[in-house]
């Protein structure tokens, strides 16, 4: 439940910094940060899907690939405006490395959406449908 919070929390913090860098970047320009604010934009209803779907269900699966899309972009973003600002980088690779784990987060996010323990499949799972509360035939 805390995971949720959090990727509810610096999804809200992506969704800010998103709009704010590209406040940035139509005044002084630059393709590093313009970057950043596209990938920080995109992550952020991800973010904010997952925590919400974690407060509901807790799904480990699909919260481990929620965390690695709140790494992913802070290292790919978070390198690309520390070249664009001060020339130097977080650490070598931060980039590569923080691209590399958001494809991964996303892999694991739509695994699973359809993998539940236990081999069963959430297609199967009209459970999920249901509003929170709602009853079956409430719905």
């Amino acid at each position: 439940m805390m995971l949720g919070r959090i990727l509810l929390f610096v999804g809200g913090l992506f969704g800010a910094a998103g709009v704010a860098l590209s406040a940035v970047n139509a005044h002084i320009g630059g393709t590093n940060i313009g970057t950043a604010a596209t990938y920080l934009l995109a992550h952020a209803p991800a973010l904010v899907a997952i925590g919400l779907l974690d407060a509901r269900r807790g799904d480990g699966v699909v919260r481990f690939g929620g965390l690695l899309l709140l790494v992913g972009p802070l290292l790919f973003s978070g390198d690309l405006l520390i070249r664009e600002f001060t020339g130097e980088r977080l650490f070598p690779m931060a980039a590569p490395s923080g691209g590399t784990l958001t494809i991964l987060g996303w892999v694991i996010v739509a695994i699973g959406a359809i993998w539940r323990r236990g081999g069963e499949s959430r297609a199967d799972d009209s459970s999920s449908h249901r509003l929170p509360g709602k009853g079956a035939g409430d719905a």
